[in-house]
């Protein structure tokens, strides 16, 4: 039986934006040829660390959020730990109010999304019209 996941992890600085686009979809497809189904995934960016991990004080979040089987979270686990590009992870089993809490929140981040795409659209309109 898919139990889900989340898993957050810090990818070092130093990556390029094709290095660190290489390192997510790494994880994402070991997610999905070990017969697991990888649900949400979303990018958090550069942020400053709360303190310094191998001499580093930034590093790029990515959040992956899928359902597996619980074998195999020890299997990403250690690819986690033999990867250099990789400074921390967190692993952690949902339980049904995680997974209901985490439906909200993406339902929320789609509704901010369409809200901004329809007032950029709305303001473009303004602009033109104005300059007609």
């Amino acid at each position: 039986m898919l139990k889900s996941y989340e898993t957050v992890f810090i990818a070092t600085p130093v990556l390029s934006e094709p290095q660190m686009k290489e390192t997510v979809s790494k994880y994402v497809s070991l997610i999905e040829e070990n017969k697991g189904e990888v649900v949400y995934e979303e990018d958090w960016g550069l942020k400053k660390l709360a303190y310094p991990i191998q001499k580093k004080t930034s590093g790029f979040y990515h959040l992956i959020e899928f359902k597996a089987e619980p074998a195999f979270v020890e299997t990403l686990e250690t690819q986690y730990r033999r990867d250099e590009r990789i400074i921390r992870f967190l692993t952690f089993a949902m339980d049904k109010y995680a997974v209901a809490y985490a439906e909200r929140r993406r339902a929320n981040r789609a509704a901010k999304k369409n809200e901004t795409q329809k007032a950029e659209k709305f303001a473009a309109k303004e602009e033109t019209a104005n300059k007609e």
